[in-house]
């Protein structure tokens, strides 16, 4: 009776993990796609557009970092094979300041000198449902303010100057608006140079 009674248990003990975890199941099954094709790992400046050509030609030398005066180049050590300490930006921990030194010091073509306004990390977009002055939340503007191109690449909103716009074509995607916004949610984002609109809602 004992024994029956310790299988029942095992049983429903197993029934109630499996219950417990389905949540957690779902919820990684309806993860936005963001999540996988627009890490929030960027390459530094100048890198080559296309990233199996960039880790191809990245030796993992480690100037970039070493050079990079607001120490925003992490290198990544979980990836194996030739990813392994390849260079990355994550702008919500510290975002690139567009100074061009890591492109200057790189010794083979992963990091090529490219004008300012020519760089493509990305893109800024704005979730204007969670974006405080959208919401009527209060006035903001970190973005716009903190922005190295300006107008170039965003501004406030012709009908609200209080509402931050991107400018999808000046945006070269350097995260300094990322990491400067005081919204605990971050509703704005660096994603592929190709999507989205100018501003709305984030397309996942």
């Amino acid at each position: 009776m004992e024994r029956r009674t310790f299988i029942q248990s095992l049983i429903f003990s197993a029934a109630a993990l499996a219950a417990a975890s389905l949540p957690y199941g779902v919820a990684r099954l309806l993860a936005p796609a963001y999540a996988s094709k627009y890490p929030h790992h960027l390459r530094p400046p100048g890198a080559i557009a296309d990233d199996d050509a960039f880790v191809e030609a990245c030796i993992g030398c480690g100037l970039c970092g070493e050079v990079c005066p607001p120490k925003c180049i992490q290198f990544d050590k979980r990836q194996g094979g030739n990813k392994i300490y390849t260079p990355f930006i994550d702008p919500e921990i510290k975002a690139c300041t567009l100074c061009d030194k890591c492109m200057s010091v790189c010794p083979t073509e992963a990091l090529t000198e490219t004008a300012r306004e020519e760089i493509k990390m990305g893109v800024a977009q704005i979730d204007i449902l969670t974006c405080y002055p959208w919401v009527d939340r209060g006035v903001c503007g970190a973005c716009v303010t903190i922005c190295p191109l300006g107008e170039k690449a965003i501004k406030f909103n012709f009908a609200n100057i209080y509402r931050p716009e991107v400018i999808k074509a000046g945006c070269v995607g350097c995260g300094l608006c990322v990491e400067v916004c005081p919204h605990p949610s971050l509703p704005i984002a660096i994603v592929g140079a190709d999507q989205g609109t100018v501003m709305s809602h984030r397309v996942y």
